[in-house]
């Protein structure tokens, strides 16, 4: 019997492959955006 694939058409385990990767370049790209944040923040403070 075939894997059965999701509406993505990826395997369970490349769907999980891909949540892997996923999760570690959002949670650099947040930590990058936050950092470029304080950054014009302290340069360029609105308060």
């Amino acid at each position: 019997m075939a894997e059965q694939t999701s509406l993505s058409g990826l395997t369970e385990q490349q769907a999980k492959e891909f949540h892997e990767q996923f999760k570690i370049t959002y949670t650099a790209f947040v930590g990058i955006a936050a950092v470029v944040h304080l950054f014009v923040l302290a340069a360029n403070p609105w308060f």
